[in-house]
C-alpha cells in the first residue's frame, strides 16, 4: 500500500486562477500619502489666480460697489452730509425714466426677435450650402460686421439714410414718411450688426445637428417639415433662446449708435443715463444716473441667469 503523506491543508481565501496575475500590494506612498501632497498642490495654485480675482475687484467689484451705494444714497444740499435713502431707486423707476427703461426693454425685444429669425435663416443657408467658400465668406463678413457698431455706424447710416443721405434722395424715401431719427430707424441700424453676431452665434449649434438623424426620420416616413416640427426645432431651441438672449442684451446695452443718431428724440435708458451724469438736464443727478445704471444691472443679470443654463442645456445636446 503507497505511502500517503499528509497535505496542508488550503489556506482561505479566493483561490487564483491559472493565468491571472498575481495581486499587487498598493506601493506606499512617498512623503507620507497622497491627501498632504493634493492639500499642497491646492495651496500651490493659489497664487496663480490671486492676480485674476485682484482685476475682478478693482475693474467689477469696486465700480459695482460704488454704484450701489451712490444708488442708495442722498445728499444734503444744504449740509453736504450723505444719508441712505431709496429716493433715488423710486425716481428712476417713474416718470420719463420709467418711460426710457421701458423704450429701452421694447427697442431690444423687437431687435432680438428680429435678428434671431433673421440670423438662423443666414446661418441655416450657409450650413446647407454646398459652396465652402460661401461659408468663409460670410462667416468673416460677420465677424467684421458684429464689431462694427457705435458712432461710426451712426455716421454711415446718417450719410446713406439721413434726411438728406444719399439713398434717401436717389429713392425719394422721404416722402414715404420714412425717418432715420425714429425708431423705425434705430431697428434697422442694430439690426446691421446684431444680424451677423447671430450668424456667428447659431452656427456652430446648426453644424451639431446630426445627418443622421434627418437621414432617420427620412427612413421612417417623415417630410422635411415634420423633421424640422419635431426634431431640429426642439433640438435648436436652447441656443436659438440663448441667441435671442445674447441679442436682447446686446442692444439693451447699446449707446453710442442711438446717442449719435437720435439723441434724446427717442426714450432710452442709456441715453438717459448719460444726460444725467453729464448734468445735461438737471445738475447734482449723478446719483439718479447710478440707480438707473442699477436697473440696467438687474436686467442684464436676469438675463445671465437665463442665458447660462441655456448654453449648458445646449451644449448637452449638441455636443
Amino acid at each position: 500500500m503507497p505511502d500517503q503523506t499528509a497535505l496542508p491543508a488550503p489556506a482561505a481565501g479566493p483561490v487564483p486562477v491559472a493565468g491571472a496575475a498575481a495581486p499587487v500590494p498598493p506601493a506606499p506612498d512617498a512623503g507620507g500619502g497622497g491627501a498632504p501632497r493634493r492639500r499642497g498642490a491646492r495651496r500651490h495654485r493659489w497664487p496663480v489666480v490671486v492676480p485674476f480675482f485682484a482685476f475682478l475687484a478693482v475693474c467689477f467689484g469696486l465700480p459695482a460697489g460704488t454704484m450701489v451705494y451712490g444708488a442708495f444714497t442722498v445728499l444734503d444740499p444744504e449740509s453736504g452730509a450723505s444719508r441712505f435713502s431709496t429716493e433715488n431707486v423710486s425716481a428712476s423707476l417713474s416718470g420719463a425714466y420709467a418711460t426710457g427703461l421701458t423704450g429701452s426693454v421694447e427697442l431690444s425685444l423687437f431687435t432680438a426677435l428680429l435678428a434671431t429669425v433673421i440670423g438662423t435663416l443666414i446661418a441655416q443657408a450657409v450650413v446647407t450650402s454646398p459652396r465652402p467658400a460661401l461659408r468663409g465668406i460670410v462667416v468673416s463678413a460677420s465677424g467684421v460686421l458684429a464689431n462694427f457698431s457705435g458712432a461710426p455706424l451712426a455716421f454711415a447710416f446718417i450719410a446713406t439714410l439721413g434726411t438728406t443721405g444719399t439713398v434717401t434722395q436717389l429713392l425719394h424715401l422721404d416722402r414715404t414718411g420714412f425717418s432715420l431719427y425714429s425708431f423705425t430707424g434705430l431697428v434697422l441700424a442694430y439690426l446691421y450688426f446684431m444680424v451677423p453676431l447671430m450668424v456667428v452665434t447659431v452656427l456652430p449649434a446648426l453644424d451639431g445637428l446630426r445627418s443622421q438623424w434627418q437621414e432617420a426620420a427620412a427612413s421612417c416616413g417623415a417630410t422635411r417639415g415634420q423633421y424640422w416640427r419635431h426634431v431640429g426645432i426642439p433640438v435648436l431651441t436652447p441656443s436659438l433662446l440663448g441667441g435671442a438672449v445674447l441679442m436682447f442684451g446686446t442692444a439693451f446695452a447699446s449707446h453710442a449708435t442711438a446717442a449719435v443718431m437720435v439723441g434724446s428724440s427717442q426714450p432710452l435708458i442709456t441715453i438717459q443715463i448719460a444726460n444725467a451724469l453729464n448734468g445735461n438736464v438737471l445738475v447734482g443727478q449723478e446719483n439718479l444716473a447710478l440707480a438707473m445704471s442699477l436697473n440696467m444691472v438687474v436686467i442684464a443679470l436676469l438675463v445671465m441667469a437665463v442665458q447660462i443654463p441655456l448654453q449648458r442645456r445646449s451644449a448637452r445636446w449638441l455636443g
